[in-house]
């Protein structure tokens, strides 16, 4: 996902002040606002801390791409609902990324908008060629973005494609400087009042337009402290676990909505568009058993033959770190 830019360097400085490399006495997590999860009500009460036993930092992040900055610099060690392109983008220039949770499934919740003049449906999406649209470039709404255009056969060589941040997308929208804008959350919301989607989440997974975010660590942290990962992990699977069994969500919603930087309603909307996967369903050949594995090979060609990416790795499944999440499981 991306409606974000990178951390300003008087953060990044603060950081590397703060932990100039990474030690057991303290843990440094990037996530995003705008993308309200259950693990943020467990960030708000304080329970990673009591849980883990190491205070925990946490950076809000404006990008994938910055998050898989931040951790290349040793600033960041975990970062929570990261992109699919991103996470490509950045381990096919060779950095050490690994997978290890499908932070959330959310078909419905990344998307691309038409604006509402133009009166462009599904039926008549031929006639975006030569529109202007802001796409968040380097994210998996532009690959949704690619996709949606490939299915309908519209050629994106003669559409302006102007590189927006999802909230910059939603703004240029609504004062009618762009005919379409793509991106997730919030923005996405904003974006519902001025127009409308070619397909539903629905119709998106049937012709195969997947949207998911990972949560993701470097190999030098998960070789040099397992036992602080699967805590971090047990911790987020509680809270999806938590939130899914419903009895509770009355309390956690408007924790996570102030956390998320967000009214409570919109909240609302944007988090009940997720499916947060409990780790037997995580584990299995549907997501990263399997199929997360072959889908991050298929989207990373299609990125490489758009010319996003430079090159291709043999198997980004050979990134998938299955081991704190069985130790999840197995408790």
């Amino acid at each position: 996902m991306n409606t974000k830019t990178g951390l300003t360097t008087l953060v990044l400085s603060s950081l590397i002040a703060m932990s100039p490399a990474f030690a057991q006495d303290r843990l440094t997590v990037a996530y995003f606002q705008e993308w309200p999860m259950p693990f943020q009500f467990a960030k708000a009460q304080g329970i990673y801390d009591e849980k883990l036993g190491v205070p925990v930092n946490w950076v809000a992040f404006g990008s994938g791409a910055a998050m898989s900055a931040a951790m290349a610099a040793g600033d960041v060690q975990i970062a929570v609902s990261q992109g699919v392109l991103p996470f490509i983008s950045a381990t096919s220039a060779g950095q050490d990324l690994q997978i290890v949770d499908v932070a959330a499934s959310y078909a419905e919740n990344e998307n691309c908008v038409v604006a509402s003049g133009l009166e462009i449906d599904k039926d008549s999406a031929a006639e975006l060629a030569g529109k202007r649209v802001a796409v968040p470039v380097g994210t998996g709404a532009q690959y949704t973005f690619l996709q949606l255009m490939a299915h309908f056969g519209v050629d994106t060589s003669t559409m302006a494609i102007v590189d927006m941040e999802p909230a910059e997308g939603a703004a240029a929208l609504s004062q009618g400087n762009v005919d379409m804008a793509c991106g997730w959350g919030g923005a996405l919301a904003r974006m519902k009042e001025f127009g409308n989607v070619l397909l539903t989440g629905a119709e998106k997974e049937d012709i195969g337009i997947l949207s998911f975010d990972l949560i993701t660590t470097t190999s030098r942290f998960a070789s040099a402290e397992p036992q602080l990962l699967n805590d971090f992990m047990a911790v987020t699977a509680d809270m999806n676990a938590e939130w899914n069994a419903g009895e509770t969500r009355a309390d956690m919603l408007p924790v996570i909505a102030k956390d998320a930087g967000m009214e409570v309603s919109a909240a609302e909307a944007t988090i009940n568009d997720f499916v947060f996967l409990p780790a037997d369903e995580v584990l299995s050949d549907k997501w990263m058993g399997k199929t997360v594995g072959a889908y991050l090979d298929g989207a990373a060609q299609f990125f490489f033959e758009h010319g996003t990416v430079p090159a291709v790795l043999p198997s980004y499944g050979a990134l998938i770190n299955l081991a704190p999440m069985q130790a999840v499981q197995s408790r």
